[in-house]
């Protein structure tokens, strides 16, 4: 086995085919795929020409599974500093600038120092210089507007805004499963 195994991860699908999650895209290193064939807890849809061999056996890596039981998709999504960087789509809530993650910071729209809580209503994706510039004030008290009316997303929700922002790498064989609504080419 070469050092090119450890870079064949398996794209996850739910019972439906529909990916888990697409931002970050639900991925299983090769070693968790082929432990879940062998549980019987998978199927394998697609494969790598890679094979990985033990004395007794031989197998090609899943480059694509779907688990066997549906998991629901139904449930609140986590409050999380990325959760809230995806609703807002990586983009200032103040001037509508996009930016990568490690440039962005949250705000919140009613300071904690002022009873603002730290929740899904009341923090937002801000660039450094926004954020600076509002500091400690209510936004009546500048002249800041939020670009779109802040709420706590779904699951449904964060997955869409999640498509727009494809991974570093795509296998051929995932591109069926993640874009199954888009435009076909004729």
């Amino acid at each position: 086995m070469t050092g090119a195994v450890q870079t064949h991860p398996a794209l996850v699908l739910n019972a439906d085919f529909r990916p888990l999650s697409y931002f970050p895209l639900s991925l299983w290193c090769w070693q968790d795929a082929i432990k879940a064939v062998f549980l019987d807890r998978v199927n394998i849809v697609s494969e790598y020409d890679t094979v990985v061999r033990s004395p007794s056996f031989e197998m090609k890596l899943p480059s694509v599974i779907s688990l066997k039981q549906y998991v629901s998709l139904d449930r609140r999504p986590a409050f999380t500093r990325f959760n809230v960087f995806l609703r807002d789509r990586f983009e200032c809530q103040y001037c509508t600038e996009a930016l990568p993650a490690e440039d962005l910071t949250f705000d919140h729209i009613v300071p904690r120092s002022r009873g603002g809580r730290t929740s899904w209503d009341n923090v937002v994706t801000a660039c450094q210089e926004c954020n600076l510039i509002k500091g400690n004030r209510l936004l009546e008290e500048t002249c800041m507007t939020l670009m779109r009316p802040v709420e706590e997303p779904t699951t449904f929700q964060l997955q869409q805004n999640g498509r727009a922002f494809p991974p570093n790498f795509l296998h051929e064989s995932w591109r069926d499963f993640l874009y199954w609504d888009s435009e076909l080419e004729t």
